[in-house]
Formats: structure tokens, sequence, C-alpha cells
């Protein structure tokens, strides 16, 4: 009876090594790939049709400034600041916007820490989890948020970086963009599993 208790508490042992050593080994794979880039957070003034296309309008108009804000061949510390030192400007791109579409919503601009879910886009995704990012707050914040990457890149439309591109420009390296473009082995379990993992975090910060 002792043999086969000591046994049931070696394979639970086992099981909870296995799950805390995948958990780190997750967590460290998303720690690495949000250290590479600064994500995009517009959250709309409320959920109605209006406010969610006001949404986007602010949404291109701050991407299109925040281009051209990055020194030429910027690294990511160099975007960062460059975002940091113009969030008065792009709170105001996005009040012009707003005013402009006839309403009078404020908008917040900052750069903080936000959670994010796993996300796809057209050509990657990214797993969840906590990353830099730009975040931008229309009104009262209420409605529906919008994800994307302001760094690199990648989600300017036409003037986008490709992940190809911000690979080669040493954003990413080879494992990074088999995990986002999907070629790496299993990367849809690895999702999830970061996902779960973040999920759990949160939970226990409460």
């Amino acid at each position: 009876m002792d043999r086969k208790l000591k046994r049931w508490e070696l394979a639970v042992l086992l099981g909870v090594l296995v799950t805390l050593c995948t958990g780190a080994w997750l967590n460290r794979e998303q720690t690495e790939l949000a250290g590479q880039v600064i994500r995009l957070h517009v959250i709309a003034n409320s959920d109605s049709q209006e406010d969610q296309t006001l949404k986007l309008e602010v949404r291109d108009r701050i991407l299109e400034r925040a281009q051209e804000l990055y020194p030429e061949h910027a690294t990511l510390t160099e975007a960062r600041a460059a975002l940091e030192e113009s969030l008065p400007e792009l709170s105001q791109i996005g009040e012009q916007t707003v005013e402009e579409a006839g309403y009078d919503y404020p908008v917040t601009a900052q750069i903080t820490q936000c959670w994010f879910p796993t996300k796809e886009y057209e050509d990657f995704a990214l797993p969840a989890g906590d990353y830099t990012a730009l975040r931008i707050v229309i009104g009262e914040g209420e409605g529906q948020n919008w994800w994307c990457v302001a760094f690199p890149p990648l989600c300017l439309g036409a003037a986008s970086q490709s992940v190809e591109e911000a690979t080669q420009a040493g954003y990413f390296d080879a494992d990074q963009t088999a995990l986002i473009t999907g070629a790496s082995e299993g990367y849809v379990l690895k999702f999830k599993g970061m996902e779960l993992l973040g999920e759990l975090k949160r939970a226990l910060a409460g």
C-alpha cells in the first residue's frame, strides 16, 4: 500500500514538474518575443457602430504618424523613446481626428504594459501575453479594442513591413519568425499554452 502511494505521489510530482518546466519555457518564449515589439492598443469610446468606425480612423492616423516618428533603421529602444516623447502630439492627433468626425471625446496616449489575447493577422499571429504597448483611449474607453503592432511597423496597410523584412532587419530571430508565421512545429498548442499560462498568471495576481 505504501509502495503504491509513493508511486502515485511520484507521478503527481513528475506531472507538476513537467507543467512547471513547460510553463517556464512557454513564458520565456513569449517574453523574448514581447521584448522585440511595441503593440498598439486602441480602445473605442463605446461599441456603437459610429464609435467603432471612429476608432479605426484614429488608429489609421496614429499609425501613420508613428511611422514618421521612428528614426531611420530605428532600434526598439529608439522607437519607444520617439513614441514616449511624442505622446502629447499623438493625443492631439487623436482628438483632431475625433473632432473632424463631429465628436468631442478626449483622447489619451500612453506607453504601458498591457495583456493581449492571442491575435491572428493576415500574415502572422502573436501569442497571448504581456507586451509593451502604445495605448490609445478614446472618450470613456468602454468599447471594443483594436490590437496590432506599432513597431516594427507590421500594421500599416500598404506601408507595412512584412515579417520577413522585420526578420532581415534583426527584429525577430528564426525561431520567433517561425512561431508567429505558423511555421513552428506545434505552434497552435504553444499559443494555447501561452494563453492559458497568461490567464493563470493574471488570476493569481488578482
